[in-house]
């Protein structure tokens, strides 16, 4: 990228993204492949550790991308709008930064280069979680944590997500 150009997510909204693009932003924490517990009286979410069946906890990667939606009817795909209206998408998330118009952190793969740092910036569940089938539903409360809410402060020390655009 030239000096002066300005990278993709300051410069296009979510809409506007190319397909490699809008995946480029995903950061791979697969915080959001956490299992959650809603409140249904009031809508209130609590994360647990317990990982999506599918999450390869050591990689921080789907383990059937493609096929996710039909193998976990539950998964919930990322799209402009799905993004726009989930309250529960973490502080960090690259998809939520740049649909608040804000700026992604140091470690963003996007910009350090590199897809370890969101690891060792401590943003990614590797190694924070437990294998979903090795929990009964019932006893998901056990295992709610509120993690994955927060940006750790190695994360967030070499500058935040600020207003990029």
């Amino acid at each position: 990228m030239a000096a002066d150009e300005r990278p993709f997510w300051r410069e296009k909204t979510l809409d506007q993204m190319t397909l490699p693009e809008w995946e480029s932003l995903c950061d791979g924490c697969a915080r959001c492949c956490l299992n959650k517990l809603e409140d249904e009286d009031t809508g209130e979410i609590a994360w647990t550790d317990i990982a999506c069946v599918l999450l390869d906890g050591d990689t921080c990667r789907c383990k059937d991308y493609p096929n996710r939606a039909a193998t976990v009817p539950d998964c919930i795909p990322l799209d402009p709008d799905t993004v726009r209206s989930l309250s529960w998408l973490p502080p960090t998330c690259g998809y939520r930064l740049v649909s608040e118009g804000r700026d992604l952190y140091w470690w963003h793969p996007l910009v350090s280069g590199d897809p370890e740092t969101v690891h060792t910036a401590g943003i990614s569940v590797q190694g924070r979680t437990v294998p979903e089938e090795e929990w009964e539903i019932d006893d998901w409360e056990q295992r709610i944590v509120d993690w994955p809410m927060r940006v750790p402060k190695q994360a967030a020390r070499r500058g935040g997500a600020s207003k990029g655009k």
